[in-house]
């Protein structure tokens, strides 16, 4: 399911005239997911690879699912799917996905104690896992920057436009 969504739910959104569109960064991790579930580096992945590859780029997929991506565009026996192939599938999925589902779940992450506010112990802490080092002053900065409403963090809804203007 993505986003409540099955696979064949996703590929109904893309004609298959359409040239799929994402960034670089998203085919370096698609192609590194498909990498870490080749164990036996033969170029394929079976279909309990495919679906741990599929829940690590964020898609929990039904089993039905994960067989009609094998199907559709395996091996010919349906047993495995090439590297070509997983991208290809998994760039329509990721260009499918809604992204105010995917910041809201950002947010729950960056949220951890469910406050419903981003606040500067939130930054601070994902600077530190990031290995960034930036001052209070700064993280503070950030965070007046885009509390709109003066709550002193970034709720749900500013975290949502502020990821939609960098679009």
């Amino acid at each position: 399911m993505i986003n409540g969504h099955s696979y064949s739910t996703a590929q109904r959104g893309i004609s298959s005239r359409q040239q799929v569109k994402i960034s670089e960064d998203k085919l370096e991790e698609i192609r590194e997911a498909f990498s870490l579930f080749d164990t036996n580096k033969d170029g394929y992945i079976d279909y309990f690879e495919l679906k741990v590859a599929m829940r690590a780029l964020g898609f929990d997929q039904r089993k039905d699912d994960v067989l009609r991506v094998l199907q559709q565009h395996g091996t010919a026996d349906g047993s495995k799917i090439s590297l070509d192939g997983f991208t290809k599938v998994m760039s329509e999925m990721i260009a499918a996905r809604d992204p105010t589902e995917e910041y809201k779940k950002a947010f729950k992450l960056i949220d951890e104690n469910n406050t419903g506010l981003i606040t500067v112990p939130n930054l601070r802490r994902i600077a530190r896992e990031l290995g960034e080092n930036i001052a209070e002053d700064e993280i503070q900065a950030m965070i007046d920057e885009f509390d709109l409403d003066n709550d002193g963090g970034i709720n749900q809804d500013e975290f949502i436009k502020i990821m939609m203007s960098g679009q």
